[in-house]
């Protein structure tokens, strides 16, 4: 079968359209039924290029996003299919790549996916092995055939034919979430995403930012618009960020409160308003549209569709009508008073506040790193002999308890302090994002604990902007955790080149047989 979505994505003369379908928890329960009769009613309609599946939403346990995309495919319809990274290691991820490949399902959305909240007699335990550039660098070298080392030299698997994309969120309110979810960005398209798909929210403004900053970043990808038919139920819990990620604010609430009172309760007004999404993201230059909603049946997702198309003969007339900032929220570029969008011209984010401390802790971090881990300078020669002639990694209580009271570590071996201005993901990121945040921050503060403490890539790039140094999140790709690695000493590992830190510093190996306690 011909992968309908991925050419519509690639046609720049139409708007790609796809319908998210959110089956729940069970095997033979209505909402799956529901979902297969949707495919089939999108399969017959003809104006829907894909369904998307989610996966495990809301981090509560739900029906295999594959297997129902299996299902869908029977229906004569692309699924667009949730791959997170949440729920599996690495190898789970791999085998489950073979089984969709083997099933003809191309069409993949990677993310990181939201944390664990309910499972069988309670909280699961998050995985969170890979993150989604590690996911979409897994998935690129699959399409080239997947190298296997073996003990006669490496073979290499059937190349696979996947169309795997990602997601951002331009809609955060302060500068350090915005730009480390734009420096992932680049980090997700380096590692193999095709196509990006934007976050949820209804700022006019922040739609055009995304653009533009692929834009002026010469990053050629078809960017899709999430459009979520939104009743004033699903937007009060938005709005109290129940749901992270997706954006609500109390000026668009307090319309949705007006609309409620209308006799069908406010259905026409919230499908006319994604139908004005629709508009101005095609008159944008979006490549797609992400059609969601509670409950939404296949006729509303074809009025949205039509009523879009007519609309956006004139879609600049619309763009007012989407002005919902979030309070004293960032923009990273300037604003064009004439459209209400923006320019290409970057705002100074030198004279902006830092969102974060950043103090003398981390002064000194960086003293003692110019002095003892920088190759080649002060104390790093010394330090390299010393560990050389270590020969067991895992004696280091020393070091285990000195890092566990100053960055509460979590003994991983392969330590990311160098790379994150000397705040450790493994131990302060829930999800264990090594490459940058997570989409469900809100006004800074982490999905998982919102209010009490800051996502830990806030609190870095506040750091590194301190010292004109925030790029250098934009520039460090970490790989995922050695596991190899765990409960050894991370001074061993980084001294003897044996971390991800050789590569990145050009830190030669130390080679020797070692011994396990």
């Amino acid at each position: 079968m011909e992968n309908r979505f991925k050419a519509s994505l690639l046609d720049k003369n139409r708007l790609s359209v796809t319908w998210e379908l959110v089956p729940g928890r069970g095997a033979r329960e209505k909402a799956q039924e529901s979902a297969l009769a949707a495919a089939e009613q999108a399969a017959k309609g003809g104006k829907v290029d894909a369904l998307t599946i989610t996966d495990n939403p809301g981090g509560n346990p739900a029906i295999s996003a594959d297997y129902l995309g299996m299902e869908i495919l029977k229906q004569g319809i692309q699924p667009l299919v949730h791959f997170t990274c949440k729920d599996k290691n690495r190898n789970q991820m791999e085998s489950q790549l073979y089984a969709l490949d083997r099933a003809g399902v191309r069409n993949l959305l990677v993310m990181t996916g939201d944390y664990t909240v309910s499972g069988f007699k309670g909280r699961p335990k998050p995985v969170f092995d890979l993150d989604p550039t590690h996911a979409l660098e897994l998935i690129a070298d699959m399409d080239k055939g997947l190298e296997i080392p073996g003990p006669k030299g490496p073979s290499y698997h059937q190349a696979s034919d996947f169309f795997a994309g990602a997601a951002v969120s331009p809609f955060k309110a302060t500068e350090a979430e915005q730009m480390v979810q734009y420096y992932k960005l680049k980090k997700k398209i380096a590692s193999g995403a095709q196509f990006i798909v934007t976050q949820l929210g209804y700022d006019a403004r922040k739609f055009h930012e995304v653009l533009q900053f692929l834009k002026v970043n010469n990053l050629e990808i078809p960017l899709v618009g999430n459009i979520y038919i939104l009743p004033f139920g699903a937007a009060r819990i938005m709005n109290q960020n129940q749901l992270p990620g997706c954006v609500v604010t109390d000026k668009l609430l307090a319309e949705l409160e007006r609309e409620k009172a209308a006799e069908d309760k406010g259905v026409a007004a919230r499908l006319l308003r994604a139908a004005k999404m629709y508009a101005i993201m095609k008159g944008l230059g979006f490549a797609g549209v992400h059609i969601g909603g509670h409950n939404i049946k296949y006729a509303q997702v074809e009025y949205v569709i039509d009523q879009g198309e007519e609309l956006s003969r004139n879609w600049q007339d619309l763009v007012h009508e989407f002005d919902y900032p979030m309070p004293n929220g960032f923009y990273y570029f300037e604003k064009d008073e004439k459209t209400g969008l923006n320019t290409e011209r970057p705002v100074n984010r030198q004279g902006l506040p830092l969102d974060a401390p950043a103090g003398a802790g981390y002064s000194m971090m960086r003293l003692l790193h110019a002095m003892i881990f920088t190759p080649g300078k002060a104390f790093f020669p010394v330090m390299r002999k010393i560990y050389a002639g270590k020969s067991n990694p895992r004696h280091h209580f020393i070091e285990h308890v000195t890092k566990v009271i100053t960055n509460d570590c979590k003994d991983c071996g392969d330590c990311a302090l160098l790379d994150m201005a000397y705040l450790c993901p493994m131990s302060q990121c829930p999800k264990n994002q090594r490459n940058g945040a997570c989409g469900g921050s809100y006004n800074g503060w982490c999905e998982v604990y919102p209010n009490e403490k800051k996502c830990v890539w806030v609190r870095a790039y506040a750091r590194l902007k301190k010292y004109g140094q925030e790029t250098q999140i934009d520039k460090n790709h970490l790989p995922p955790a050695n596991w190899d690695l765990y409960q050894t000493s991370s001074w061993y590992n980084f001294y003897t080149g044996r971390d991800h830190s050789a590569e990145l510093l050009g830190i030669p190996k130390v080679e020797k047989k070692e011994t396990r306690a």
